[in-house]
């Protein structure tokens, strides 16, 4: 019925074609017609969607505690106070543009996640807990499409670590059991805003906009506080793990000449990530994977003298680095048995290390170093 169907389309469009067009110009000017009308449909419908998904967000807030008000809130000195005690402060992106990006071997790039101090009381950080009573417009759509992609789930996700906060020093009565029964409305905002961030890191902008450095700062606020993470992550650790992944990707793939200001934003994201001891555990499992291939790989290519992607090679490190810096803290807090992680990649990733090593370290002095540096962090007896 389908084929007779077409069959009798394509000659009532063959037979109404007007003279002087052939049948397929004829075709391809009605293919047109109709992609303009679903366009304008699709756009609609993302509209409505959103504004759907704005309705569900107020709705979802104001179960949570019937008290807080989205519009209208006055500033309360004591819970300006208590947001205060609680400051999100990631490396500021700024400080990135102060150079042309090439240096990426000083110590000082990868200290943001060595140490839990650096987290919380950097000198070059943007505070995005500290002024959220006085800053955070209403929720609304007034933006372009480029900045609604961040700015709708950022404002719904900050008004729900304020109401946390203010909950959390007595001010508020908050319920967030009912995250429980709305489950679509934050698995949706928590994906918008994990496509957002990967749009933007796809193709970066100097200098980066603010709202894509209160992205990050709200991301990282939402999966280490110690009550809404454990909401999030048990509906959204899927797409967790695919944020992940494509991080990992942009690294691995990018090759712009000035490229290193935009890998370091995108290898500080990972190692933020990482100080959540679930993603931590996944996070290194996927960096072993990756730097294990490469190496072997390598090996291939220098066996047989063929050629090998030199800007992979170069982007391989901050993979590296990632990875020995969550080992470390991994090995200093000790509160997660290598079981968890080490079993069938870390057993490949060992396998023929030491002959990988041995073969590669007249040529990549640098890369066999840090293999070695990671296969005795695997090693060590903190990690048995």
């Amino acid at each position: 019925y389908l084929k007779i169907s077409k069959l009798a389309l394509a000659f009532a469009i063959i037979h109404s074609k007007p003279p002087g067009k052939s049948s397929k110009e004829y075709i391809e000017y009605l293919a047109k017609a109709v992609s303009k009308l679903d366009f304008g449909w699709k756009w609609k419908v993302e509209v409505l969607e959103a504004e759907v998904l704005r309705l569900r967000q107020e709705l979802l807030l104001n179960r949570i505690s019937p008290r807080f008000c989205l519009e209208n809130r006055k500033q309360d000195t004591s819970a300006e106070t208590l947001l205060d005690q609680e400051s999100i402060n990631p490396t500021s992106y700024s400080s990135q543009l102060e150079d042309s990006g090439c240096d990426v071997c000083n110590d000082s790039a990868f200290d943001s996640f060595g140490t839990a101090s650096d987290f919380h009381q950097s000198k070059h950080t943007v505070s995005t807990s500290k002024h959220w009573l006085e800053r955070v417009p209403p929720l609304n759509l007034c933006h372009t499409s480029e900045e609604q992609s961040l700015t709708a789930p950022v404002q719904f996700l900050q008004r729900l670590l304020e109401i946390r906060k203010l909950s959390e020093g007595g001010i508020l009565q908050a319920d967030f059991s009912e995250l429980e029964n709305d489950s679509f409305t934050i698995c949706n905002s928590v994906s918008q805003l994990l496509d957002g961030l990967t749009v933007f890191y796809n193709s970066p902008k100097f200098p980066a906009p603010s709202f894509l450095t209160e992205g990050v700062c709200v991301l990282i606020s939402l999966i280490t506080d110690t009550k809404l993470s454990n909401h999030v992550l048990k509906k959204c650790f899927k797409k967790m793990e695919e944020f992940k992944k494509n991080l990992i990707q942009i690294i691995l793939r990018n090759r712009s000449v000035n490229r290193f200001q935009a890998l370091h934003s995108v290898s500080q994201t990972l190692g933020l990530l990482g100080r959540n001891n679930i993603l931590r555990n996944s996070l290194i499992l996927l960096l072993l994977s990756e730097v294990r291939q490469f190496a072997e790989l390598l090996l291939q290519a220098y066996q047989v003298q063929s050629v090998y992607d030199i800007t992979q090679y170069e982007n391989i490190f901050l993979l590296c680095m990632i990875l020995e810096q969550l080992l470390q803290n991994e090995t200093q807090e000790s509160n997660i048995s290598s079981s968890d992680y080490g079993g069938e990649e870390k057993i490949k990733f060992l396998k023929n290390l030491d002959q990988i090593i041995l073969l590669l370290s007249d040529e990549f002095p640098l890369f066999s170093l840090y293999l070695w540096r990671v296969s005795v962090l695997l090693n060590s007896g903190q990690m048995q």
